[in-house]
This record gives C-alpha cells, structure tokens and sequence, in this order.
C-alpha cells in the first residue's frame, strides 16, 4: 500500500528509561507494505503462553513497562506492539487513513505473522476498543485463552461517558497535544524522565496526527466503523467467552473509570470483581506491578 508516513527518528528512542527490551520492526506485513510496523517481543520465543499488550491514545508500548517484567518473571512471552501513528511505527499523515479497520486489521495480521497462541489479551483505553473485537475474527478467538481488562469500553454507538465527551473536545481543540504533561496530569508518581518517554515519539505536531484522529474514531454513533464489530464482540464476551479473567480499574478516572468498568465487567462472561487501584487514573498501566501481580495469582501464575 501507498501511504504517506513519517518515522520517528531512532535518536528519539535513545533514553527511555526502563524499557530495555528487544524492539522488532516490519514493513512486509500483508496490507501494510512500507509502513514500518514496531513492536517489543520478550521473553522466551517457546513460552507456553504469550501477553498480548496493547496500549490506547496517546500513549504507546511504553506504557506496560511495569507490568512487562511480571509477565516476564512467569516465564511467559510478551508481545506489545505499537499502533501506526504512536511510539516506533510509522505515523502516517493523511486523516483518512486512520480507520477502525486499518488498527484492527494491522493487530490481525501481526498475531498471524508471528503465530501467536495460548494469549492473554491485555487491553486498557483503544488497546480495550480494538482488542476486545478481536475474537470476532475465528482465527483470533482460536488463539486466546485470558483476559486483563483496565479502564477501556466497547464502542456500541453511544458515548461511554460524559467524561469521554470532554476529552474528546479536548483533543478536538489541542492539535498539538501536550503528550508526556497529558498523561503525567493524573499520575502523580511519573518522574520528568518518563514524561519525556512518552514525548519522544512526536519530535512535531507532524507527526500527531494519530493522537489528533483516535478520539474522532471512538464509535459513539450507530452509524460509525467498529460499532458492528463491537455489537458482535460483546456478543462474544457474554455468550461464548470461557476463559479466566482479570479486571483492574483505576478509581480517579473520569473518562472510563468505575461506572463504565462495572457496566463493562457484566458484558465479560464470568469476569470477578474488578481490583481497585485507589487513586488510579487513567493510565493505570502506570500502577502496574500490583496490577499484574494480582492477576497472575489470580490466574494461578505465579
């Protein structure tokens, strides 16, 4: 395909602090030829299990490095990609290239190219609205086995919150979103040093145009991309799901926080009582070494 794209200079990457990790790249993935596709693979290529981690807007891969070296200590393998237009993958320039599809599709093609299986899908904000339509697809649902679910909804045609509305003009208003002071705004413990991280793969509001489209793509009307596939998938997750599942919420968030988590956890077949994080906002990622602490017990990993 023939999309214009910038890439982030690799210099950018240079002091990022805690996330020592080996980073692949492709540019061959079917439907996504030239553009440049990153993503973290650790741990053992043979692990019995494999956490699939996506991450929302405007974050990036980054954001699940305190939750990684959990994972990792279980013995499993972990893949956290990062979406076209944030953290190393190219970010193309054209507002209509952003789409439902083009994100879901890019995650797809990547679990088939490294042929993932027995994955725990780790899901929070837009890794949540993606990931969780996943099982749509029958050659995904015949890979995944567990869920950890933090602070995300499905986008079934309606806004999930006042909140979200908020946000969402925001954004609609800050074409050059202050990214590292955004996320650093409800996390009081984030130190300059990963604010900076979180800055590094926007070097201009050139190449912000994915933080710009991703609120716009919410599916909050009926007539939206990914409101069918969400419909479906919800269908999915209350009538067929089997598997185990972990819930973590970030109680301070006002975007996705406990009310949209408690309407979600009744829409997860089986899913138990959500874990608390007192305090928590919305990335609660950045809570999260007692996150996956708790769900690795619970899971019986660890």
């Amino acid at each position: 395909m023939t999309v214009s794209a910038l890439r982030t200079p690799e210099d950018r990457f240079e002091n990022i602090p805690d996330f020592d990790y080996p980073v692949h790249y492709a540019e061959d993935l079917p439907g996504y030829e030239g553009l440049r596709a990153s993503w973290v693979d650790a741990g053992p290529a043979d692990a019995d299990r494999t956490f699939l981690c996506l991450h929302g807007e405007p974050s990036w891969s980054f954001l699940y490095r305190k939750m990684m070296p959990v994972f990792l200590e279980s013995g499993a393998r972990v893949i956290a990609p990062d979406f076209f237009g944030f953290g190393r993958s190219d970010k193309p320039t054209e507002p209509e290239t952003y789409s439902f599809d083009f994100h879901r599709d890019y995650i797809l093609a990547l679990v088939e190219r490294l042929d993932l299986s027995n994955i725990t899908l780790v899901v929070q904000d837009w890794g949540g609205l993606i990931g969780l339509t996943l099982p749509v697809d029958e050659g995904f649902r015949a890979r995944l086995s567990r869920l950890i679910v933090m602070n995300t909804a499905l986008g079934v045609g309606k806004s999930p919150s006042d909140g979200f509305m908020g946000w969402k003009n925001y954004a609609a208003a800050t074409p050059d979103l202050p990214v590292g002071d955004l996320l650093a705004r409800g996390t009081p413990q984030m130190t300059d040093e990963e604010k900076a991280a979180y800055d590094a793969p926007y070097p201009s509001i050139d190449y912000k145009m994915g933080t710009r489209r991703f609120p716009e793509m919410v599916p909050i009307s009926p007539e939206m991309e990914g409101v069918e596939l969400s419909l479906k998938a919800a269908t999915y997750w209350s009538d067929e799901f089997t598997g185990a599942s972990f819930m973590a919420v970030g109680d301070a968030d006002p975007v996705l926080g406990p009310p949209v988590m408690n309407a979600l956890r009744e829409t997860i077949n089986g899913c138990p009582e959500p874990l608390m994080i007192e305090g928590g906002g919305y990335f609660v990622q950045e809570w999260g070494e007692p996150i996956a602490r708790a769900a690795l017990h619970h899971f019986g990993d660890l």
